[in-house]
């Protein structure tokens, strides 16, 4: 299976940490996604995370496309917990240390009530598994969040756990993968 990774735009609460909030997009998310994929595809799926600044595009390229959407709840972003919705720096001033411990092993150290990476890395690998099943050979689009795209991107790359957070994805990233019948991930381009 081909897996390209969109990642979604710009949105309206602007930066920090948006895990689960459901924030809409800003008219330059929407420019960021649409330039991604201009001159990107064809794909035979579109799949999207629930969450709206991911589906509401999802819906409009859908349309554009004539392909249904499949909405994928695995594809979720990480829930952070007491810092959604806060910046780093903001974070930084009341509990720099915990922040610190976050980026060093987001495995190893969770949000204040915060989703463990390893549950939320256990639920994108299920969920790109089902996709696998589901569109084998197919070309899939999987509209999503930046911590869905630096796990699958550091699965693909071979890197140590702990060099999660690294990775740099921005609003409105492409990257794409491809899924090998073993089950491997492998980065293209």
């Amino acid at each position: 299976m081909r897996l390209d990774l969109l990642r979604h735009g710009e949105t309206e609460l602007g930066g920090g940490l948006r895990g689960s909030l459901d924030d809409a997009l800003t008219e330059r998310g929407w420019a960021q996604m649409r330039e991604a994929v201009a001159e990107a595809g064809p794909w035979d799926v579109l799949v999207s995370s629930p969450l709206r600044r991911c589906a509401q595009f999802a819906d409009e390229l859908g349309t554009r496309l004539a392909l249904p959407v499949q909405r994928e709840a695995g594809v979720r972003e990480l829930h952070f917990g007491d810092w959604e919705g806060r910046s780093a720096a903001q974070i930084m001033q009341e509990q720099a240390d915990d922040l610190g411990r976050f980026w060093a092993d987001p495995y190893g150290y969770t949000p204040p009530n915060g989703e463990p990476v390893s549950a939320f890395a256990e639920r994108v690998l299920a969920a790109v598994d089902d996709l696998a099943r589901q569109h084998q050979g197919k070309r899939v689009l999987l509209i999503t969040h930046g911590g869905v795209m630096r796990l699958l991107l550091a699965r693909a790359r071979g890197l140590p756990r702990e060099q999660l957070l690294q990775i740099e994805v921005g609003h409105g990233a492409l990257r794409r993968l491809n899924l090998a019948s073993d089950g491997q991930l492998r980065e293209e381009g």
